[in-house]
């Protein structure tokens, strides 16, 4: 090869690169301007989410026909599955939903990337009308204004791609030859020749990590007619299980339970992909039939004189056409036979994805925050699912706490409470530092008025339950300092400690409700309620320990560090009335 043979043939590949480049680019611009104009939304689909699995399909067709990429919406599923923001089994409806949502793209192409108006030609007119608003003050116009961007530039990378490929090209163009001699090897494979083209339309979508992209590369391809009809299908199933890498990707640094919504949605492409390819032959047969209705019919552009004469797969229209309909067809009846089978596809994943960790030895890290999250707007959210694990490790140390309160106590028990109480708020002091971590992170990034003011309620909050955290430490403390002095507590100081702590953990339970509800559904009353009962009892019960104190009933020692248990007692009343009234915006 010549030296200008080779920087030519670099060339070409290079810009076929950079088309391609063009391409994703302006999709994922797209994508993410429309999820961060849905992101204050979020909350409201995520309860549609979750009615039962015919409304999560509906949701993922709808979000991926919106953003126009199946990896961003399963990656999202993933990364709720991953915030404790959905369970497995309503994740798998989501990621069915976002396989037909996916086949938009595909019409899309169709109509406006190949007809007679290519969506191209007005490509300049929509940048013209989207560039201005990206410099809008108000998010929901900026946001929108970077959707329009994207799918204008999208339609840009088509054209390149499509300028790149002749579309007059035919029997003798060298091109055209190379294509035929690798098709004809590779076919000479005999029945093992359909799976070779999926594992290449597998590799094809995990190298350009979008199935919207591929798809788009095998529709210019056929359209040029450099592949035939039957390996452009075998490619495109390929493509519905090289989808499923990125998603798996995401999952890597995600918890097991989104190890196993990734999975699942790797099981559920290859489950269709095996039983089409038990049926490839009278399938493509059965959309060739349909292609040629429906030209000859007129519902479809056809040649020339109306009709779709012979082969209908050896005409460009009747290609395109029949390429996208195998699209539809086949996600929309494999959705449609695997959602009856959710059940048994969950238990699959789980077995072949086991937890590792116990219940204990998970409270000892992040749940919800660490994974890929895809918004600030679903950092948030996963923020939110780990204040309410944080609350649960308070409930659980304070638990440790008030066992350690009883006077008849084993002293094995007693070091092994002590210790564990310990643990727990070396836990707290964590878990306040890496979601402070997260959303320093997140503040530094372009957001909205909005989610810097979550950013700041998020931070002021985890503060008061570390401090919650650290008094029950204290409490456990002040309480091994007494049983080792001379003068025990009596049953009667014990009661009225227990009564405390009874108070207080309710109070932690209408806390972590508050946190668990829709911020617009929350009422401070339960919340404040509690804290007059903690404070009375509180009143009362110190006055009553001060009078003793006085008259020598308890010694003054072990009596201040008694007073010193009831006034930690108290200040953690004040700090979960605190966690509420932030939570309302008081």
């Amino acid at each position: 090869m010549s030296i200008n043979s080779f920087f030519s043939y670099s060339w070409e590949i290079l810009t076929v690169i950079g088309a391609l480049g063009f391409f994703i680019f302006g999709m994922k611009i797209m994508s993410d301007g429309i999820q961060k104009a849905a992101g204050d939304q979020l909350r409201t689909i995520l309860r549609t989410m979750t009615s039962n699995r015919f409304s999560g399909l509906f949701t993922g067709f709808i979000t991926t026909s919106l953003i126009q990429s199946s990896s961003a919406t399963t990656v999202m599923v993933v990364s709720f599955v991953n915030a404790g923001l959905l369970r497995l089994r309503e994740a798998i409806g989501v990621i069915m939903g976002a396989n037909i949502g996916t086949t938009i793209t595909g019409l899309l192409i169709a109509l406006f990337g190949f007809s007679k108006f290519s969506l191209a030609d007005a490509t300049l007119p929509i940048l013209a009308i989207g560039f201005p608003m990206i410099f809008s003050k108000k998010d929901k116009v900026k946001n929108l204004g970077e959707f329009i961007i994207g799918f204008a530039l999208l339609f840009m990378g088509l054209d390149a791609l499509k300028g790149l490929v002749p579309s007059d090209l035919k029997q003798g163009d060298m091109l055209v030859d190379q294509f035929d001699t690798v098709i004809t090897y590779l076919s000479g494979f005999g029945i093992f020749r359909i799976p070779i083209f999926i594992l290449i339309g597998t590799l094809l979508t995990v190298v350009v990590q979008s199935s919207s992209a591929a798809m788009a590369i095998t529709l210019v391809l056929c359209n040029s007619g450099l592949i035939p009809f039957e390996v452009a299908a075998a490619i495109i199933l390929g493509e519905n299980i090289g989808t499923t890498i990125t998603a798996n990707i995401a999952a890597l640094i995600g918890n097991v339970h989104a190890k196993r919504a990734a999975r699942a949605h790797f099981v559920f492409n290859v489950v269709g992909v095996l039983w089409m390819m038990m049926l490839f032959t009278p399938f493509t047969n059965g959309i060739g039939m349909l292609v040629e209705y429906m030209g000859a019919s007129g519902m479809l552009p056809s040649t020339e004189d109306g009709t779709l004469i012979g082969n209908p797969f050896e005409q460009k229209e009747a290609i395109k056409w029949g390429l996208v309909f195998f699209h539809v067809c086949f996600n929309i009846i494999n959705t449609f036979l695997l959602i009856w089978f959710v059940k048994q596809i969950e238990q699959l994943v789980v077995r072949f994805t086991p937890g590792t960790d116990t219940d204990e030895d998970q409270s000892f890290r992040l749940r919800h925050l660490g994974g890929s999250i895809t918004s600030p707007e679903m950092t948030i959210l996963a923020a939110y699912k780990e204040m309410g694990h944080f609350n649960e490790i308070l409930t659980r140390m304070l638990g440790f706490t008030r066992e350690l309160l009883d006077t008849d106590i084993d002293p094995k028990r007693q070091k092994k409470l002590m210790g564990r109480i310990e643990k727990y708020e070396e836990i707290t002091d964590r878990i306040e530092d890496e979601i402070g971590d997260f959303l320093s992170e997140l503040s530094e990034q372009e957001i909205s008025e909005e989610t810097s003011k979550n950013i700041r309620r998020l931070m002021t909050i985890i503060h008061e339950q570390e401090r919650i955290g650290d008094l029950l430490l204290q409490i456990a403390i002040d309480r091994e300092r007494i049983r080792k002095s001379e003068k025990a507590l009596k049953k009667s100081q014990i009661a009225d400690l227990l009564r405390m702590m009874d108070l207080i953990e309710q109070g932690l339970v209408v806390c972590t409700g508050n946190i668990q509800t829709d911020q617009r559904l929350l009422s401070s009353d339960k919340a404040q309620g509690i804290h007059d009962d903690i404070n009375r009892l509180y009143q009362e019960v110190n006055e009553k320990a001060i009078k003793q104190i006085q008259k020598g009933k308890i010694p003054v020692k072990p009596g201040l560090m008694y007073k010193e248990m009831l006034g930690s007692m108290e200040r953690i009343g004040s700090h979960e009335l605190n966690i509420t009234e932030l939570l309302l915006g008081l």
